[in-house]
């Protein structure tokens, strides 16, 4: 379930509506977003199966004029450090100007019926700002089959911050445009924190 939105009491009503511990959820992400506005957000709660486990996760995305704020809440089993389940939640607040990328990945059906403004029936939206990222390497080599000659090795580095897939089979058509809507948003506040001033 994701919502899309903007304003601090719209927010709240997202995170409310998810009910998944709400409470708890809503303290971290009013405490993040501080007295900003908020100027778009989206929640989404997500359901996985661990072996013989019911996991559930929710994401909070909240975009303040300055700030792109991302929260994220698990909960956990008991276990050797917890006779009781709990869950843990952590926010981040990130600069706009620091975030380097936003990436939106469409999968469409019938792409050679493709009529402009339907939307996709999938959407995966990756936010990088450097606080992870991850390198893939491998042997190096050149075209002669025979050469034995160490030539390193190449690779890829990756940002790869954040990254929320929402589809219409699963969360529902509602939320895939809602998701493109923040997504909208927010590549178009970094636009504009790197416009030159007059």
């Amino acid at each position: 379930m994701a919502k899309s939105g903007t304003t601090t009491q719209g927010l709240r009503a997202a995170i409310e509506r998810s009910g998944y511990y709400p409470a708890l959820v809503a303290e971290a992400v009013e405490a993040a977003v501080g007295g900003d506005a908020v100027s778009s957000y989206v929640v989404h709660q997500e359901t996985t199966f661990d072996a013989n486990e019911v996991r559930r996760h929710v994401t909070v995305l909240v975009l303040t004029p300055h700030r792109f704020i991302v929260s994220h809440t698990d909960e956990q089993a008991a276990d050797s450090s917890s006779p009781t389940p709990y869950a843990t939640t952590s926010t981040e607040s990130v600069k706009l100007d620091r975030i380097a990328s936003v990436v939106v990945s469409r999968v469409v059906s019938n792409p050679e019926s493709y009529t402009p403004g339907t939307p996709p029936r999938e959407v995966v939206l990756t936010i990088g700002w450097g606080a992870v990222s991850r390198i893939d390497l491998e042997p190096a080599a050149c075209g002669d089959a025979n050469c034995d000659a160490d030539h390193g090795y190449t690779g890829n580095a990756t940002a790869d911050d954040l990254s929320l897939r929402v589809s219409e089979a699963g969360d529902g058509p509602d939320t895939v445009k809602q998701t493109l809507a923040f997504a909208q948003a927010l590549s178009e506040a970094i636009a504009a924190t790197a416009a030159p001033t007059r």
